[in-house]
């Protein structure tokens, strides 16, 4: 008598929930800077952006709050968080520690395709600053810099990096818009074209140093032309 087979069973996937749908596109907002330091953001607002019910909403605000990517206020909205000038510069610092440990990681793991990738971003990047487009500017350059992160190799140093990203995201709007500088000036102060070359040449410490000037620079010209919460702010929030 032949053996009875066992059906084989596939999986099923079960769908994203729509309040970590929502998440992770306020998530990806902040971190491309397509919010500002200082924005107030309402559920309601928010949830008939992403066609949700305030609630999913709700949750993902709380998630932020507690990764202090948002704010609450008194009156019940949140927030994008304002930084002091020394909570900025210990955020620089800390971005370019990690970014740079992350961009020396993945120096030797990025392949060919992994390169080409990364130089369309880069390329992505210039034409929309030379466009003046702002928004297209902010995304090509998250992309640009998660293309390379992502394969350190290490996911807790992504974690953190998007943990730090939270914060940095929104201040990289004020890099070229509310400042004197134009999203094509960027261009004279970046050093994205170093980076690709040391990533291209597998020279692990010519592209750490060169996402370290990245950083710094952007953050020379912040600390010097945007908007920051002052200590007495501070202490009157207290």
């Amino acid at each position: 008598m032949a053996t009875k087979k066992t059906p084989k069973i596939t999986s099923i996937e079960t769908p994203v929930p729509m309040y970590e749908q929502v998440y992770q596109q306020i998530v990806q907002a902040l971190m491309a800077g397509h919010f500002e330091p200082g924005q107030k953001l309402t559920y309601r607002k928010v949830a008939e952006q992403f066609g949700t019910s305030p609630m999913p909403v709700r949750t993902a605000f709380q998630r932020l709050q507690a990764l202090k990517g948002l704010e609450l206020l008194p009156n019940g909205s949140v927030e994008v968080p304002l930084l002091t000038v020394k909570s900025f510069i210990s955020l620089t610092e800390a971005r370019i520690a990690i970014e740079g440990t992350a961009t020396e990681l993945a120096a030797s793991r990025l392949n060919g395709n992994n390169l080409r990738t990364v130089r369309h971003h880069c390329n992505q990047r210039t034409a929309a600053a030379k466009a003046g487009d702002i928004d297209r500017y902010l995304q090509a350059n998250f992309d640009f810099k998660f293309s390379i992160y992502r394969h350190c190799g290490n996911e807790h140093l992504i974690y953190i990096i998007e943990m730090l990203w939270l914060q940095a995201g929104p201040f990289l709007r004020k890099l070229v818009e509310g400042t004197p500088f134009t999203a094509t000036e960027v261009l004279d102060v970046d050093f994205h074209d170093k980076i690709v070359a040391a990533l291209e040449a597998k020279d692990p410490q010519r592209a750490r140093e060169a996402v370290a000037h990245d950083i710094r620079d952007a953050a020379d010209y912040m600390l010097k032309y945007a908007k920051f919460l002052s200590d007495e702010d501070v202490q009157s929030a207290t």
